[in-house]
């Protein structure tokens, strides 16, 4: 690496990181302290506001930003093709500055590539329900500030219980949002029950801030997060032929916890933890006979009673419309 090579490179590093010490920069870029000095001088030269603080090393002052950095054509086109994704979760706020930024992008980028990126939007879309939508705007903004929420949720128990009626009220302090096999959920407090919980947006009504604040644990790390606590029930699941394949594209994020495959055959044994056996059933039910309840036995006479009704339903023509 040259000498502007570095310089550019260790700016890039500065932008990123609030302080680093020059010996953490000769090791990452395979030099001398003495050279990290003389390449700090460099900067400052040149204009860069490099701050200097005995014994903590070199920052940049706050407000700095890079002039325009160069992309390569493919670069550019990435940075594009992700945003039509991105900027419809990051809220009324920030979509209108990703907007523009992106509008600022595409005017710069030679014809052919900008064609070549129109192509492959075309053949993109990301879709969610408008109620969604919505929810993910007001929940984004309360995640950002950390703003307590509260909303009447319908939970799975319900569901399957049939029971009508308005769902139960909530409170909840919001860390983060995931999205796992086609919907969105909220991780985070619940005033309620006094612990880490997840909530589908789908079965969430009468969303609304409450105006109280929060902090967030520092120790809370939505990136290693998995859900725990109340799930007091092991499943132990085989699953075989189409579904293990489509298993693999598209892993639980709530359920399990452990993942063992053969293999000799592509087989794969999932341990999972539940709150109560129906909780897991229609997920079961969703892979037909290439899922097997190992254990408990009870969950897998449960599997077959309802397989059986349903065959019973198809079994009879009065069933059918023709």
């Amino acid at each position: 690496m040259n000498r502007t090579d570095r310089l550019m490179a260790m700016l890039l590093e500065l932008q990123k990181r609030r302080r680093v010490r020059a010996e953490d920069l000769a090791e990452l870029f395979e030099t001398s302290v003495r050279t990290v000095y003389r390449d700090m001088q460099a900067l400052s030269e040149a204009g860069v506001p490099v701050v200097a603080v005995p014994g903590l090393g070199y920052s940049l002052m706050e407000g700095y930003f890079l002039p325009p950095l160069s992309f390569r054509a493919e670069e550019a086109a990435t940075l594009l093709l992700g945003s039509d994704a991105v900027l419809r979760l990051l809220g009324e706020v920030y979509r209108e500055a990703g907007q523009a930024a992106r509008a600022k992008l595409e005017a710069v980028l030679p014809a052919e590539v900008r064609e070549e990126f129109e192509a492959v939007r075309g053949r993109l879309r990301f879709r969610w329900l408008p109620q969604t939508e919505e929810k993910l705007d007001q929940l984004n903004l309360a995640v950002r500030e950390e703003r307590a929420v509260r909303f009447r949720y319908t939970g799975r128990a319900r569901l399957q219980e049939g029971r009508n009626g308005p769902g139960e009220l909530r409170e909840v302090e919001p860390y983060g949002l995931v999205h796992s096999q086609g919907s969105w959920y909220l991780i985070g407090h619940c005033l309620l029950r006094g612990g880490l919980r997840q909530f589908r947006l789908e079965r969430m009504e009468e969303l609304q801030m409450t105006g109280r604040t929060f902090a967030r644990p520092a120790d809370f790390d939505l990136q290693r997060y998995t859900p725990s606590g109340d799930r007091p029930v092991q499943v132990v699941v085989r699953l075989s032929g189409e579904a293990a394949a489509r298993y693999k594209e598209s892993p639980s994020f709530f359920y399990v916890t452990h993942v063992l495959e053969e293999p000799d055959t592509g087989t794969l044994l999932l341990t999972l933890q539940v709150r109560y056996e129906l909780e897991i059933l229609p997920w079961l039910l969703g892979w037909g006979a290439g899922a097997v309840v190992l254990e408990p036995p009870s969950l897998g006479r449960r599997v077959a009673e309802e397989a059986h009704r349903m065959f019973s339903l198809y079994e009879s023509p009065a069933n059918f419309l023709t």
